[in-house]
């Protein structure tokens, strides 16, 4: 097997021990493959009912603690966890998948490779729908900026997952031109960028309504993070929310 940078993942088999260092990975695995996951990150919070051991961040992961469950395999992303600790997984004998994500369709297929060649079973329905639901793009309709940090303020740029998402739900975002897939920007820049509405996530900062919207001219609108980051069952949901925006 192979995963999505091209190493060579050596099992013996379909996995039946999971380890999870991607939040909506571990909400796929948990919702559509829930037996075979022994571990997840402390920010693997979907579902809320879920029970395996915590080994810690996404950033510091307890690789101790991620050996001492025997898995055989464990689930990262090139963007979210560190190449470093993959290296020292792999030097201690873990197979590891990495994924690599920066559209819709790579997340579709992904997590397909994930299920039928990795654990040997039949796409998810969700995911079934979830390749329905956005194989349609819709025509553009609004004009967004999406920040995702304060201090310094951070904006969706183009080359992500979230840049794709917003332009398949018919959501231009206007500030794609900048460099950078997460540039570093002002609000001044923000309120200069000709956005109908700034969509203000709840991750990986938590925008409130008290916290975000009174740096801004610009109309806001809170939404879920996970809806616009996190690539799983939340598509579906995700489709249903980001295509109604303004309508």
């Amino acid at each position: 097997m192979r995963d999505d940078l091209g190493a060579d993942v050596p099992t013996g088999g379909p996995a039946r021990r999971v380890v999870s260092l991607v939040p909506s990975l571990t909400e796929a695995l948990a919702t559509s493959a829930p037996d075979v996951l022994v571990g997840a990150t402390d920010w693997c919070t979907h579902p809320a009912d879920l029970d395996v051991q915590r080994v810690r961040g996404t950033k510091n992961p307890d690789l101790a603690a991620i050996r001492a469950l025997a898995p055989d395999l464990v689930v990262a992303n090139q963007e979210e966890n560190r190449e470093l600790d993959v290296r020292r997984l792999r030097e201690a004998g873990v197979a590891v998948w990495v994924t690599r994500i920066e559209t819709v369709e790579e997340s579709l297929d992904s997590m397909s490779r994930l299920f039928t060649t990795a654990l040997g079973l039949a796409d998810p329905s969700w995911l079934v729908e979830a390749r329905s639901l956005w194989a349609r793009p819709v025509a553009d309709r609004l004009r967004v900026a999406v920040p995702i940090w304060r201090d310094p303020w951070m904006v969706v740029g183009a080359s992500t997952y979230t840049d794709d998402l917003l332009a398949r739900a018919g959501l231009v975002n206007v500030l794609a031109g900048l460099h950078g897939r997460y540039p570093t920007v002002t609000p001044d820049d923000i309120d200069g960028a000709g956005a109908d509405v700034v969509l203000l996530p709840d991750e990986p900062y938590v925008f409130t309504g008290d916290d975000g919207p009174e740096a801004l001219r610009t109309p806001t609108r809170l939404v879920s993070g996970r809806l616009l980051t996190w690539y799983g069952p939340a598509m579906v949901e995700a489709h249903a929310v980001l295509t109604s925006i303004g309508g």
